[in-house]
């Protein structure tokens, strides 16, 4: 594979995502990169999104809204999404790699790995009741 060229936009992009926790879109992504580069499109950075996390740099979530959602953690963690407010938040747990050997006891394949979303209502909208 050919090495890929630096990009200021690009970086923009992962240094943005960095500063967040809230698990943006690409068109919150968009629209505060913007900001320092007016000149950047929206398939500008829905490119580079997929390419930073095809790379493994960024998380991609993949969530019911049908909106796919950036983290810049990489880590093996988990996520919470409230079914009232729509907050996506970073679960502070232990990793439970082991539900791949679960999985793999009745499956002939390999499995390489697990993605796993925990939902029902955040602190905030439970205090709200």
């Amino acid at each position: 594979m050919a090495e890929l060229r630096y990009s200021r936009q690009r970086e923009a992009i992962k240094e943005f995502l960095m500063t967040r926790k809230d698990h943006p879109t690409a068109d919150v992504i968009y629209q505060n990169v913007r900001l320092e580069y007016p000149n950047i499109s929206l398939g500008t950075v829905y490119r580079n999104l997929t390419l930073l996390s095809d790379l493994g740099e960024i998380l991609r979530l993949r969530l019911d809204d049908g909106t796919d959602h950036f983290d810049a953690d990489i880590s093996n963690h988990y996520h919470f999404i409230c079914r009232d407010c729509g907050a996506i938040i970073d679960l502070e747990m232990d990793t439970i790699d082991s539900i791949n050997d679960v999985a793999g006891k009745q499956f002939g394949g390999e499995i390489a790995g697990h993605v796993a979303y925990f939902y029902g209502k955040c602190a905030n909208c439970t205090h709200k009741n």
